[in-house]
């Protein structure tokens, strides 16, 4: 399978990027809920545009033939979102390491410490994390778990810091051989089946589509 794609430079009007964390609840006798979740969590998201220039339109069609079911996969992200909000300047994270060295939104996975929470390192000094901020855990270009934010957290004068988040890590394909990514976190997702919509009228370009998060080992 080819690496995936980027999405198109296009306006984007309306996202929404939500995961998905497979649950069966039942209702039992004496005012008891049973709730079991299963199988793995997973992102869902649906991109549209505002009224494209052509040129634009052009890049948008290219891209769904791209990265449909006989294409490649893309790299989603929540445009509302793209770097940690505390950090965000309206421009790709920069600046320099608490040990020295450019900071471009990588970081270093330094341990595990369980399932839902890390110690990473790399970071400039007192760089903050709020809940809801996106991290992205990377084995290789197909190899990708996305995360959000569950608690507060700053790092320290050396750029270190421990971070809890939703859902859990599979530590079964991701071990401290991964790099951590703040800079539009993504995740790899194919385009939904039937779900493009990219009317040309003179008085409507606008566009749309879903898309569903897939795995590769």
């Amino acid at each position: 399978m080819a690496n995936p794609i980027h999405l198109p430079t296009v306006p984007w009007a309306q996202v929404s990027f939500m995961p998905v964390s497979p649950a069966d609840v039942s209702m039992m006798e004496g005012r008891r809920s049973e709730m079991m979740a299963s199988m793995t969590p997973y992102w869902v998201a649906s991109y549209s545009t505002s009224s494209l220039l052509p040129v634009q339109s052009g890049l948008f069609d290219a891209f769904i033939m791209k990265a449909d079911a006989r294409g490649v996969p893309f790299l989603a992200y929540d445009p509302g979102r793209p770097r940690p909000i505390a950090m965000d300047k309206g421009v790709p994270l920069s600046g320099s390491k608490a040990g020295g060295g450019s900071f471009i939104g990588e970081a270093a996975l330094d341990d595990i410490l369980d399932s839902r929470t890390v110690q990473i390192s790399g970071l400039p000094a007192a760089f903050k994390f709020l809940p809801g901020d996106y991290m992205e855990f990377r084995m290789t270009p197909l190899i990708r778990s996305l995360h959000r934010v569950a608690e507060n957290a700053t790092a320290t004068s050396g750029g270190v810091a421990t971070i809890e988040f939703m859902y859990a890590l599979d530590t079964e394909n991701f071990t401290t051989g991964a790099t951590v990514h703040l800079e539009k976190a993504s995740t790899v997702m194919m385009i939904d089946p039937g779900s493009v919509q990219a009317p040309k009228s003179l008085g409507n370009r606008e566009a749309s589509f879903s898309a569903t998060e897939v795995f590769f080992s």
